[in-house]
C-alpha cells in the first residue's frame, strides 16, 4: 500500500535550504521513493496557508517511508535542513 510523506516548510535561509534540496533526492530514491510535488508558492483556494513550501513524497509502503526518514543519509540532510528551515513532516498511507 503506497505511503505519502507531506512536508510543510518555512525557510529562513534559502542558501542552506538549497543545499538540503541537492542532498535529498538521492536519499528518497534509495528507499524506492519519488517526489510527487516540490513546490512553492502554494495558491490557497480555501482556508489559510502560512508556509513557504509544500513537498509530497510517495513511497511503496509505510515501512519504506520510515526507513528513508530515519536513514543515516537523510538524517545528515535533515541536520542541514534544520539550519535553514523549520518543517512539519506527516506520513499517510493510501
Amino acid at each position: 500500500m503506497a505511503a505519502y510523506v507531506i512536508v510543510e516548510a518555512d525557510i529562513f535561509d534559502a542558501a542552506i535550504y538549497d543545499e538540503y534540496k541537492k542532498l535529498t533526492p538521492a536519499t528518497v530514491e534509495a528507499h524506492g521513493g519519488k517526489f510527487v510535488l516540490r513546490g512553492n508558492p502554494v495558491e490557497v483556494l480555501e482556508g489559510e496557508w502560512s508556509h513557504d513550501r509544500l513537498v509530497m513524497l510517495e513511497f511503496p509502503d509505510k515501512k519504506s517511508a520510515k526507513e528513508w526518514y530515519y536513514s543515516k543519509e537523510y538524517q545528515e540532510a535533515k541536520e542541514i535542513r534544520s539550519k535553514g528551515s523549520k518543517a512539519k513532516f506527516i506520513l499517510i498511507e493510501q
